[in-house]
């Protein structure tokens, strides 16, 4: 399309550091005994200013310099053991991804990787989705439920993986930057395996050979598809649970997958929220 290909150069050692200490808060600066540590730790960032701001804000409020030497320590065995510039970076935001530590954040962040590039995510939308699938412990209300998706999304926006945004219908929202989406990509497709093709101009469900029996959650929201049939989900997909089907133009789904599926809900209308398709067996 005679695009002209632009360089951007990392940020210089003086620059990276800069933006480092400005997202990991001011009582880490004033410690002496981080210091040496953290600019070691900003030095293995390569300048990316994602990078930067991403393991900054996993950083955040650690105060042990045991836990930052570790944290080092771990940064330079991920970008070793890889070879390329992409690698390295996808290395380098696996290192958040993995500190969050509690599995069910993990689920929950992963999740969003279910919707198409660049897309706005409502934040209640999003938390509800989170209760049907039972990242949310169960409690005593609903609402409770709700303040703690609101907890684990906060989480998140503090470690940057998510950023908070303003839908363009002005309602609370999020998006995933697009390299830390290509990161929880590359997470999904070894473990917990999900097969994501949303907003991809699809005009049928993926063939056979594409559906594995490692497969736990499908997305191909957001195409162009009209008819759903079983006849291509292979009866080997013991582990699926979730078909995300939403804001697809279906006038047809035939007897043998609503027979199939214990739940079947679909939503056509983009404004409509986001549905979950719970698939109990495909025996």
């Amino acid at each position: 399309m005679g695009c002209k290909v632009i360089k951007v150069k990392p940020l210089s050692e003086e620059e990276a550091l800069i933006l480092f200490l400005n997202k990991v808060g001011p009582n880490i600066v004033q410690s002496p005994t981080i210091m040496p540590t953290l600019k070691i730790v900003v030095r293995e960032c390569a300048g990316l200013p994602l990078t930067i701001v991403v393991v900054a804000g996993t950083m955040k409020g650690e105060y042990n310099p045991c836990i930052w030497k570790n944290a080092l320590k771990d940064l330079k065995e991920r970008i070793g053991k890889v070879e390329g510039v992409e690698a390295e970076g996808i290395e380098r935001l696996k290192f958040s991804f993995d500190h969050l530590k509690d599995e069910k954040v993990k689920d929950c962040f992963l999740y969003c990787a279910l919707y198409p590039e660049d897309f706005e995510i409502r934040k209640v939308e999003l938390i509800e989705c989170w209760i049907d699938e039972i990242f949310i412990d169960e409690m005593d209300t609903r609402q409770q439920m709700e303040y703690k998706g609101l907890t684990i999304l906060k989480r998140l926006e503090d470690n940057c993986l998510l950023e908070n945004i303003t839908t363009r219908f002005g309602l609370p929202g999020i998006k995933m930057h697009d390299a830390v989406r290509d990161m929880a990509l590359s997470i999904t497709r070894m473990y917990p395996q999900y097969m994501i093709q949303a907003g991809l101009q699809l005009e049928e469900l993926p063939e056979k050979e594409q559906w594995s029996s490692e497969i736990e959650k499908v997305s191909i929201m957001c195409n162009p598809i009209s008819e759903i049939s079983i006849d291509v989900l292979p009866t080997k997909c013991q582990l699926l649970t979730t078909l995300l089907l939403q804001n697809n133009p279906i006038k047809n789904i035939s007897i043998s997958f609503s027979q199939t599926c214990f739940v079947l809900v679909f939503s056509i209308c983009p404004l409509r929220r986001s549905r979950v398709y719970q698939i109990p067996s495909l025996n």
